[in-house]
C-alpha cells in the first residue's frame, strides 16, 4: 500500500484507521482508469499486509459526491477493447475491496450512482448524509451494472428491492437507502465524517484478529449452508484461542482495565 495516489487522499485521523477519500471532485469523484488502480493498489495491499490499519473508511472530496460511477467522459469514443480493458480493472478493484481483511466502512457524502453505489454495496456497511442519493443508471446507458452491483445488492436489500433498483434505474434517497438496509444509518452532512470515524474508532480499539476473523467468518459463512457455516466458523474461533490478544483481552477483564491489543 503506497502513501500517495493520483486520485486518492490518505490520511489517518485515528490510531489504526485509515481514511480514503477519492479525491476528484472537479469530476464528482467519478471512477476514470486512474482510480481504478489506485483503489486496486489501496485494497490489494491491505490484503497482503493491513500493517497497523484495522479499518478503513471511504469517503468522496467536497460536498456535492461520494462517487458519481464510472468517468463517461473519458470512457467517449473508447474502443470495445479499451472498454473493457478498463472494466477488468474494476473487477480486480471491487474484487480486492470486498476480499479486504479489515472492515470498510463508507461514509457517503453526496451523490453515489453507478460504480459509486456499487461500492456502497460491496463495503461492509455504510452511513450516509441526508443529501446522499443512490442510484444503478446503467441500464439507462445501455450497459449493465458490471462491478458486483447485481450480486452485493440483492444480498444487502433483497432480491426483489435490487431487482426494482436496477431494472428502473431511478435515483433514491437516504432514507430510502435506510428503510431497504443499503446503509447503516443517515446523518446530518456535518456530523457524517465525525459519526462514522468515531464508530470505526470504536473497532480499531478491538482486537485485530478477533474482527479480521469475524469478517472472513461472516463473509464465507453466507455462501454456505447453515451447518456447514457453523463449521467454518468455529475454525475461525479456533484460530484466536492460542493469540497473545485473547488472553490480554481476559487479563484486562479481570484486572478492571482497558485491554492492550497488539494483533498476536
Amino acid at each position: 500500500m503506497q502513501d500517495r495516489y493520483e486520485t486518492l487522499k490518505i490520511e489517518t485521523p485515528a490510531e489504526h484507521v485509515l481514511l480514503a477519500t477519492l479525491n476528484r471532485p472537479e469530476a464528482r469523484n467519478a471512477m476514470n482508469t486512474q482510480m481504478g488502480r489506485d483503489l486496486l493498489e489501496l485494497f490489494g495491499g491491505l490484503a497482503a499486509d493491513p500493517g497497523p490499519c484495522r479499518v478503513v473508511v471511504l469517503t468522496g472530496a467536497g460536498d456535492k459526491a461520494f462517487c458519481a460511477g464510472g468517468d463517461l467522459k473519458e470512457r467517449r469514443g473508447m474502443s470495445d477493447e479499451a472498454w473493457q480493458a478498463q472494466h477488468a480493472i474494476f473487477e480486480r478493484m471491487m474484487l480486492a475491496l470486498i476480499d479486504c481483511p479489515v472492515p470498510v466502512i463508507a461514509a457517503v457524502n453526496g451523490a453515489a450512482f453507478g460504480g459509486g453505489t456499487e461500492l456502497v454495496g460491496a463495503v461492509d456497511f455504510a452511513y450516509a448524509a441526508t443529501n446522499a442519493r443512490f442510484a444503478l443508471t446503467e441500464v439507462t446507458l445501455g450497459i449493465m451494472p458490471g462491478a458486483a452491483g447485481t450480486q452485493t445488492l440483492p444480498r444487502v436489500v433483497g432480491p426483489r428491492r435490487a431487482r426494482e433498483i436496477i431494472f428502473t434505474g431511478q435515483p433514491f434517497s437516504a432514507a430510502e437507502a435506510h428503510a431497504w438496509g443499503l446503509i447503516n444509518k443517515v446523518s446530518e452532512p456535518a456530523e457524517l465524517l465525525p459519526e462514522t470515524l468515531a464508530t470505526a474508532a470504536r473497532i480499531a480499539a478491538n482486537a485485530p484478529l478477533s474482527i479480521r476473523q469475524a469478517k472472513k467468518s461472516i463473509h464465507h459463512g453466507l455462501q454456505m449452508d447453515l451447518r456447514t457455516a457453523m463449521f467454518f466458523e468455529i475454525e475461525a474461533y479456533n484460530r484466536l484461542v492460542p493469540t497473545e490478544d485473547r488472553r490480554e483481552g481476559v487479563s484486562a477483564f479481570n484486572e478492571k482495565r482497558k485491554p492492550n491489543f497488539r494483533g498476536r
